[in-house]
C-alpha cells in the first residue's frame, strides 16, 4: 500500500455561461487522491529578454482505487498543494490494479484559475 503524504484533487470542468453570453471552464473537484509527488525532468531555458521559464514534468503515485466517471487525461488536471497540473497520462502500471502512476505537466498555481 502507497497511502501517501499529500493529497491530490482530481478536477473536470463544466461550461457556464458569463454574463455577456460567453462560455467559460469552471473546474471542480471530483475525487481526491493521497499519494507522493515527484519531479520526473525539469529544464530551465533563457527566451528573450532573459526571462527563465522553467517546464516541469511531474509524477503523482497513489494507490489504486475505482476513478470518479468520466476521469480521463483528456478532461482532467490535478491540483496539488495549490499548485496546478495538466493530466498527461494515468497508468496502471502493468495492468496490475495495485497503483496509479499520474503523469503531470505543470501550469502554475491557484492563479491561472483566473485566467
Amino acid at each position: 500500500m502507497i497511502r501517501g503524504n499529500i493529497d491530490g484533487e482530481v478536477q473536470t470542468y463544466t461550461f457556464v455561461t458569463n454574463q455577456i453570453g460567453e462560455a467559460e471552464k469552471v473546474w471542480s473537484t471530483v475525487q481526491t487522491l493521497k499519494g507522493f509527488i515527484d519531479l520526473c525532468t525539469g529544464e530551465s531555458e533563457y527566451e528573450k529578454y532573459d526571462a527563465k521559464i522553467q517546464q516541469s514534468t511531474h509524477v503523482f503515485i497513489c494507490d489504486f482505487v475505482p476513478l470518479s466517471k468520466g476521469v480521463k487525461a483528456e478532461n482532467c488536471r490535478m491540483k496539488i498543494g495549490g499548485e496546478i497540473y495538466d493530466i498527461m497520462l494515468i497508468d496502471n502500471p502493468l495492468g496490475l490494479g495495485r497503483q496509479y502512476e499520474i503523469y503531470l505537466k505543470y501550469i502554475g498555481g491557484d492563479e491561472c484559475d483566473k485566467k
